[in-house]
């Protein structure tokens, strides 16, 4: 394997790795869940994008054409992502679960909790 590749697969790596790390330390420090959303939607996600690439070169060297597979896993991680913290913080505005007293903004919660759906237009 040629030396360019196997640096840009070690950097990729590590950065992945470096974005794996912080985003497992966040969710381990940070309190309460409104908090917690933050970072395996995005440095979790950012962190197994690196690792994946890695992979889709390492992968596509041994193969000799381009892999993609890796490119699919990537795009279905960073389309669920959002979709599942998005779920998870409903979950909790409908559950009523309390955020700390120093969580910025509390009075959004309410708001967003309490507002009506859109009624659909008439014809």
């Amino acid at each position: 394997m040629p030396l360019y590749l196997e640096i840009i697969i070690c950097v990729s790596l590590l950065i992945g790795g470096a974005f794996l790390l912080v985003g497992s330390y966040g969710l381990i420090r940070l309190p309460d869940i409104y908090m917690r959303l933050h970072s395996p939607t995005k440095a979790s996600t950012l962190g197994i994008t690196g690792v994946l690439l890695a992979s889709m070169v390492f992968q596509s060297h041994l193969k000799g054409f381009l892999s993609i597979q890796e490119l699919l896993i990537t795009l279905f991680l960073l389309i669920t992502a959002p979709v599942a913290a998005n779920m998870i913080a409903k979950t909790a505005l409908h559950q009523r679960t309390k955020p700390l007293d120093k969580t910025k903004n509390q009075e959004l919660i309410e708001t967003a909790r309490d507002r009506e759906v859109p009624k659909p237009p008439q014809d």
